[in-house]
């Protein structure tokens, strides 16, 4: 289960207020809560739910120097001598805290709905794989209008190249050719016009998504928060005040390695300097990682932890790609048919069986009609992924055209040289 991944751990020491001494051992954080467990007895005397804190602060006093605190329904935990150091520590949890309070189904939203309700459990997971699926297609869009922008610019570059064809045969007729002047004449009264418009489209590009992140630069152990943005054409890391630290052009980046769902490092190579790279980690990590697949398909790498946590769990918001479809239909076919094959699939007890009447008709309803629109919009991808397949076809085409277009010029200028 996600609950058991850890997203990053510290040595530190935990103060035991029933024995007043200081305990050695790892505070953890997972996608749901904070763990602290001993190192010499590996007792867990720390288990508290993101949820349920109401604190995280950075106290120091006489007694007890740069610590940390946790305040838990009451109980405040203090934690000291944290490596690499405090601040990096209190960044981390106070981010992943926050984000779970500001998450749409928070704390508070948990406690109010009914336990056990089954249809509004997989209505969230659709949902979110709705949004997954709506941010794969929205990079799509773009990366389709990208492949427009290219394919206009080869046409206009076989515009130029049937131009200089006509300036090359004008260079090789002999002097006493009558028609010399209408074949210099024209392209270069042409020119001017066509290349106003060039600047307009990289003002027309917009924005796909933009996320709060924890930055890393190198090997830096300092922890800064920023943003990270995500266009077309590239991403931007910025601080928290907007300002901008590195924008990574498409081009630029060498690979993108996925160290977990929740973070993430980009990098550009240099021969003779150091890599230009930096560690990204959020707590909506998940939800951008799919779109930066399609975009960098080609230089994305699934290390070790992030391949484990993704054949093992789920993100905090459910999504599950794929397996949810799948699961949610194989329910509404055993809530709305009992007797088919997919309500009495062998390997369901009794107790499962008894969450499947949990769900209402109206639950399966809206269901229904959120697997409409996700077939929907599997179907606008698929075409759009065809639509883009053609227009690779024609970019390469159109290459071969001018590289060869350009070297039979360059072996006509050479002759007349």
């Amino acid at each position: 289960m996600n609950e058991d991944i850890r997203i990053h751990s510290w040595p530190c020491s935990y103060y035991l207020d029933t024995g007043k001494q200081w305990i050695s051992g790892r505070l953890s954080l997972t996608p749901t809560g904070i763990k602290f467990t001993a190192d010499k007895t590996g007792e867990l005397l720390v288990d508290s739910h993101l949820s349920g804190i109401s604190e995280i602060k950075k106290e120091s006093s006489h007694l007890i120097f740069s610590s940390l605190t946790i305040l838990e329904k009451g109980t405040k935990h203090w934690f000291s001598s944290l490596h690499p150091n405090r601040n990096v520590v209190f960044n981390i949890l106070e981010h992943f805290w926050r984000e779970q309070l500001l998450s749409s189904q928070g704390a508070g939203a948990e406690g109010a709905a009914p336990q056990g309700s089954k249809g509004k459990e997989l209505t969230g997971m659709l949902e979110g794989s709705q949004k997954r699926l709506e941010d794969t297609a929205k990079v799509l869009h773009f990366q389709g209008e990208q492949f427009d922008n290219i394919l206009k610019g080869l046409h206009k570059i076989e515009g130029d190249m049937d131009v200089a064809d006509r300036l090359l045969t004008e260079l090789e007729s002999p002097s006493w050719w009558p028609f010399s002047s209408k074949l210099w004449k024209t392209p270069l009264e042409s020119k001017p016009k066509e290349a106003a418009p060039l600047p307009a489209a990289k003002n027309q590009e917009g924005i796909l998504t933009r996320i709060p992140v924890l930055i890393t630069h190198r090997t830096d152990s300092n922890v800064k928060p920023g943003k990270l943005t995500l266009f077309a054409s590239g991403l931007e890391i910025s601080d928290c005040n907007s300002q901008l630290i590195h924008r990574f052009e498409s081009r630029d980046v060498d690979d993108i390695r996925v160290h977990s769902p929740y973070e993430v490092s980009v990098r550009q190579r240099f021969i003779g300097k150091p890599d230009n790279s930096y560690r990204l980690l959020s707590a909506r990590m998940p939800h951008v990682i799919p779109m930066l697949e399609v975009q960098f398909s080609r230089k994305m790498q699934f290390l070790e932890d992030a391949l484990g946590f993704v054949g093992a769990g789920k993100s905090p918001q459910g999504e599950l790609g794929t397996s949810v479809w799948q699961a949610a239909t194989g329910l509404l076919g055993g809530v709305l048919e009992p007797g088919s094959p997919s309500g009495s699939r062998e390997g369901l007890d009794k107790e499962q069986l008894q969450q499947h009447h949990k769900v209402s008709q109206e639950e399966a309803k809206e269901l229904r009609q959120i697997l409409q629109k996700l077939k929907g919009l599997a179907l606008e991808t698929e075409a759009e992924l065809e639509r883009q397949d053609e227009s690779l076809d024609s970019i390469s085409s159109s290459v071969d055209r001018s590289t060869l277009s350009i070297d039979k010029q360059n072996r006509r200028m050479k002759r007349l040289t």
